[in-house]
């Protein structure tokens, strides 16, 4: 008796990316409900049958104007169980943004780590596998989950769209912070092997003590080239700013950056005044903070469902459509 396809359902909020992921697997969503109550509470419930079959959901995991991280998250939790409940055979979810990564260890005495938490919350609720982009620290989200996981890297898509801007200047990728190196020097390798010709690289300094930024050593060479600043995500744009602030200082010819993940969570600070000439994001979180003029100007936004779409074929649970 031949499998039948697996289902790939879209939970509130982010049926667009999950459509442009259907298409790319030759598959429409499959149909469910939400319903809220009048004290805040809420059920999810799959229309199509999932018995027996595999079944994918997505949902990023960022807060909007309608609903908060934990607003999510719980409805995401809820859903899977739901779906094992009714008799899915197996649960994979795709969650474009990963809430709760940057809480992923002890800075003082008795903090918690979320991050781990989080891990069993998606085990306790029946998830088989979980499929992210691009998580703050990917050693600590191996760490943290006993399930399989794909943390799916955007460097090739950011490399390939700066080689084709930066023309024949000199180029470097710089890292905000240290905990960034090993990411912005992946990033300067994949930018490398498209130009073919060698990339610099650079490490902003930067400490954090609660909401205040310091730090003004800027380690490498800028001078006249183009500096591209690489991160995981863009939430105030404080590191951002600081570390372009210092590279300008330094006489970077251009100036540029890339990160994941565009959280705004300032709204347009990040470009008053405009330092960068362009800021590369993926749509892995709508800009909904920025107003539509600002985006035209500052910003490019790359489509990554390729990435989650390629795992989810390698599974062979779409072969069949």
């Amino acid at each position: 008796m031949l499998a039948l396809p697996a289902l790939l359902f879209a939970l509130q909020g982010s049926e667009r990316y999950a459509a442009r992921v259907a298409q790319r697997l030759g598959c429409s969503l499959a149909r469910h409900e939400e319903r809220d109550y009048e004290d805040g509470e809420h059920k999810c419930r799959p229309l199509d049958s999932v018995n027996g079959r595999d079944v994918v959901v997505i949902h990023g995991l960022h807060g909007d104007a309608l609903q908060s991280a934990n607003d999510k998250l719980c409805r995401l939790l809820f859903f899977c169980s739901a779906l094992k409940d009714a008799g899915a055979r197996q649960v994979q979810v795709v969650t474009p943004y990963l809430c709760y990564g940057r809480k992923d260890r002890r800075s003082q005495p008795q903090d918690p780590t979320i991050t781990r938490y989080v891990a069993a919350f998606f085990e306790a609720s029946g998830v088989d596998r979980l499929i992210t982009l691009d998580v703050h620290n990917p050693s600590a989200f191996d760490n943290a989950f006993h399930i399989p996981t794909w943390n799916l890297s955007c460097t090739e898509l950011f490399a390939e769209y700066f080689a084709s801007l930066v023309g024949d200047s000199d180029v470097v990728a710089v890292s905000p912070d240290s905990g960034g190196l090993k990411r912005a020097e992946q990033f300067r390798q994949a930018l490398e092997r498209r130009l073919g010709r060698p990339v610099g690289s650079a490490l902003m300094e930067k400490h954090r003590a609660h909401t205040t930024l310091t730090g003004t050593l800027l380690i490498g060479d800028v001078g006249g080239k183009s500096a591209i600043i690489y991160d995981d995500l863009i939430s105030t744009g404080e590191t951002l700013k600081h570390a372009g602030l210092a590279c300008q200082k330094a006489g970077a010819g251009r100036l540029l950056a890339a990160a994941t993940h565009g959280l705004f969570t300032a709204g347009s600070q990040l470009f008053i005044p405009p330092i960068f000439e362009q800021i590369a994001i993926t749509d892995t979180v709508p800009p909904f903070r920025l107003s539509s003029d600002c985006v035209m100007r500052h910003l490019h936004i790359l489509d990554s469902t390729a990435l989650p779409a390629t795992v989810l074929k390698e599974t062979g649970a779409f072969d069949h459509n």
